[in-house]
């Protein structure tokens, strides 16, 4: 990372956001299906647009789950409920495509005699943790989420009566030597009422929204407050762009500090690494980083299709590390467990416990579900490390 001055930016976007819409539904079926099923294997893709929710991908299971009320049900939950915000839980039309996971995958992820559960697919996965906030997340990605989620509260709570669902936040912190000393830049993009003036979202967004989640501390005279840039945003949610599952896979994870392997998380049950070992990479940087063995962790773990242990594992502390990555990398297999298995198991995956990651990010919300945000390996880790 640049030393010196420099600006970094990272966004959100709320939960009616269409990609977002898309990830909820897509996770809310993984949901239904392993509150019933939890050995079931899921790939569950959505695609929404105008009046339209399309469902399909490859899902093996013997319980059964309702796709259509699944996606209604979502819809409302959202504030989808009115055909003028673009699609509508009453009227929408939804199409299901569905089939069973290919035998070919299967045969080398189920586990079978003397064959441990291997890996869901090949590829990498990245975590990450640093100490610029109290969750050990990137600040810029911290506020951006907080900003959202207050969008959403103040829209729902009718704090802002004329808000609808769709929107977008962005916040650029300054950094010096490497660490937060003010915010830059704020933007907040926000659906509307047709009826409303732009001044009045602009003063009502920063006095409800902005002031009540940016510290008072990060802000000066200096600051760019950016309030729907366009000048008006009325036509928003799946009437304005369509909706894919995975389309948000940096503002799902850190929002671009550190590396990202590629591979999206939600709709996708536990036996797929993108999600499981994804969490786990998560699990340990944070650890690692409230051991205080690091000012910041990067974990990669790298796996091939039906082979259970992975074929690498790297920590990365730009530098910040009080002993080698190396020495760190040794430590790390003999208090995480690495194979698909046993981080379903360690991290208790196969619950219904999906589709609340499916907005405002799968990393740095310490909710009870989220097993791995939790900093219970930090002492070991100190032990082993002679700490």
């Amino acid at each position: 990372m640049t030393k010196g001055r420099y600006l970094f930016t990272s966004e959100s976007v709320t939960e009616g956001h269409p990609d977002k819409i898309a990830d909820q539904i897509s996770d809310a079926v993984l949901d239904a299906i392993l509150a019933k099923d939890p050995a079931a294997r899921v790939a569950c893709e959505t695609f929404v647009t105008t009046g339209l929710a399309l469902v399909g991908g490859e899902i093996t299971t013997h319980s059964y789950a309702d796709v259509p009320q699944i996606v209604r049900d979502t819809l409302q939950g959202i504030g989808y409920t009115n055909a003028d915000y673009g699609i509508d839980y009453h009227t929408s039309a939804v199409i299901t495509s569905i089939d069973r996971q290919s035998p070919d995958i299967a045969i080398g992820v189920d586990k079978t005699g003397e064959h441990e559960q291997g890996a869901g697919d090949q590829g990498m996965m990245f975590g990450y943790a640093c100490t610029e906030t109290p969750e050990l997340m990137p600040l810029p990605i911290s506020l951006a989420h907080k900003l959202a989620q207050r969008l959403a509260q103040v829209r729902k709570e009718k704090i802002i009566s004329y808000l609808r669902p769709d929107g977008k936040t962005q916040v650029t912190i300054e950094y010096l030597e490497k660490k937060p000393v003010r915010v830059e830049a704020l933007v907040v993009s926000t659906q509307h009422d047709p009826d409303v003036s732009q001044e009045q979202i602009r003063q009502d967004v920063i006095s409800l929204v902005i002031k009540p989640v940016i510290p008072s501390k990060y802000l000066d005279d200096r600051t760019r407050i950016l309030v729907n840039p366009t000048g008006r945003f009325v036509i928003g949610g799946p009437r304005a762009d369509t909706g894919l599952t995975g389309r948000k896979i940096i503002v799902d994870t850190y929002g671009g500090k550190g590396s990202h392997g590629g591979g999206c998380f939600s709709g996708k049950d536990p036996s797929k690494v993108d999600r499981s070992a994804s969490y786990m990479a998560r699990y340990i940087a944070k650890n690692i980083v409230a051991a205080g063995l690091a000012r910041e962790c990067e974990i990669q773990i790298a796996y091939a299709i039906g082979v259970a242990e992975p074929v690498s594992l790297l920590v990365y502390t730009n530098h910040s590390g009080i002993i080698p990555d190396a020495a760190i990398a040794a430590i790390v297999p003999q208090v995480f467990p690495l194979t698909p298995e046993s981080i379903i198991r360690h991290l208790k995956l196969k619950r219904p416990i999906y589709k609340q990651t499916a907005a405002y990010g799968h990393f740095g919300r310490e909710l009870p579900d989220f097993t791995w945000e939790k900093t219970d390996m930090a002492e070991r880790i100190r032990k082993l490390a002679g700490l």
